[in-house]
């Protein structure tokens, strides 16, 4: 009887042993018929695509300020780009900071960015909408930055300070030109006022 049992044992343990390896054996043939269907032949890899570029505008003021300062971009053969319009071909609006209104954080920030990289000229303005702290001047500091790829740090293109003196002013902080690789084109920077919050869509 004993030994009735111990062949029964052994039984069930070369049926399992022999389960296990089949099915082992049977992912380890899907795995070899699917990987070439995984990088195809032909397949850009990660290091071969072009790389979208993106040109970032962002603008700060005092995070303990009620105020509402509002960023206006415009990219060479785009409209102007702001909380009114929040999207162009080229620019989106990323961020509309209302001040102390609807706000989650207390960050007093804005950002566009560009899909792309576009050769031409970049104008970028700031208007005072709105300044329930009544303190002024409101100080604002504006970067314009360059990330030609996903694995490259944004590069600093263009700074400036201002300072807006009243509700409703509208200032051209910085214009600039790029080339179709994104260096900034020497001796392109200035700060000729043009006027983008004006712009009404048709």
């Amino acid at each position: 009887m004993d030994g009735l049992d111990l062949r029964d044992e052994d039984d069930n343990g070369t049926v399992f042993r022999d389960v296990i390896t089949l099915a082992l054996a049977g992912f380890v043939a899907a795995v070899i018929l699917l990987l070439p269907h995984l990088n195809p032949p032909g397949a850009k890899t990660a290091d071969a695509m072009d790389p979208p570029g993106n040109v970032i505008v962002e603008v700060r003021w005092p995070d303990e300020l009620d105020t509402d300062v509002d960023l206006w971009v415009e990219g060479p053969g785009d409209v102007p780009v702001g909380y009114s319009n929040k999207g162009g071909k080229l620019f989106n609006l990323l961020r509309d900071d209302l001040g102390r209104r609807s706000d989650a954080t207390e960050l007093n920030y804005e950002v566009s960015y560009s899909r792309g990289i576009v050769a031409g000229e970049y104008a970028v303005n700031v208007h005072l909408y709105r300044n329930l702290s009544r303190q002024l001047p409101v100080p604002a500091t504006i970067v314009a930055s360059v990330k030609r790829s996903p694995m490259e740090s944004a590069r600093q293109l263009v700074s400036t300070k201002v300072a807006l003196g009243r509700e409703g002013q509208e200032l051209t902080v910085f214009r600039f030109r790029l080339d179709a690789d994104g260096n900034l084109v020497p001796g392109s920077v200035h700060a000729l006022f043009k006027p983008l919050r004006a712009w009404k869509k048709t």
